[in-house]
């Protein structure tokens, strides 16, 4: 499986004790100290960055759970621009952008600015455990069978669905893509997918959808950063194929 873990003892110490989901977390540095603050393995669904008052806080502390081997982050749409942004690539910048780099040049982040566009550079776009999903925006069944590509270079069919779900080609109101969410009922049965990006909660809870096909999908994103708040769940201990498959 394609993961940014080493394959030593302590990541399988680590995910004996279960895993922990953690949605989108955009720069609120507070509440993702609470939410890393488990034994458990921590699998974060992307978008560190951008909104909240410290994404460089942020970034140390993802960084710092990657070094001890008790997690790893997935590849978010926001992640990824800032990651294009650092290999001088054209784009189109954003305040919220700006802030983050912004962030990241003062001189007491020097750390991360060195150690964080390898970890971008390497971070997957989706992630498989069993019959668990773990993916930023949304699946496709093609995932199962492709392993995640190199997450700021060309974007492909699935890398796009990856970072920013199943568009249409219309705007909404509010200047952002209309997404739909028809993937869900292409779900195969007996599958879960836990993703990010899309706030569809409406109480603050992680939103659970079944699809037709049987699987069902779990949205994590409740708004951390942008006046919400952030959400985790925690999961059993995979079983030890699921594992070895894993590492």
């Amino acid at each position: 499986m394609h993961t940014l873990i080493r394959h030593d003892e302590n990541v399988k110490e680590t995910l004996a004790h279960g895993l922990r989901i953690i949605g989108d977390v955009h720069g609120d540095l507070d509440a993702f100290r609470h939410a890393v603050a488990t034994k458990r393995f921590i699998i974060q669904l992307g978008d560190l960055v951008d909104y909240g008052p410290d994404s460089a806080g942020v970034l140390r502390l993802m960084l710092e759970v990657m070094e001890q081997e008790r997690g790893l982050f997935l590849i978010g749409n926001h992640d990824r621009k800032l990651g294009r942004a650092l290999m001088g690539k054209r784009l189109r910048s954003s305040p919220h952008l700006e802030d983050t780099l912004d962030q990241l040049a003062r001189p007491e982040n020097a750390d991360v600015r060195t150690a964080l566009l390898p970890a971008l550079a390497a971070a997957p776009a989706w992630l498989i455990m069993g019959r668990t999903v773990f993916v930023h925006g949304a699946f496709d069944p093609r995932m199962l069978m492709e392993p995640p590509p190199p997450p700021l270079e060309r974007v492909t069919f699935l890398l796009s669905r990856a970072l920013f779900g199943e568009t249409t080609s219309r705007i909404q109101p509010d200047g952002y893509p209309e997404r739909t969410l028809n993937w869900v009922n292409q779900i195969p049965a007996g599958y879960t997918i836990y993703c990010g990006h899309d706030q569809r909660s409406t109480n603050g809870c992680p939103l659970t959808l079944p699809g037709r096909a049987g699987g069902q999908a779990v949205f994590m994103d409740t708004g951390a950063g942008k006046g919400g708040h952030l959400a985790w769940l925690d999961l059993p201990a995979p079983a030890m194929d699921e594992v070895a498959a894993f590492l």
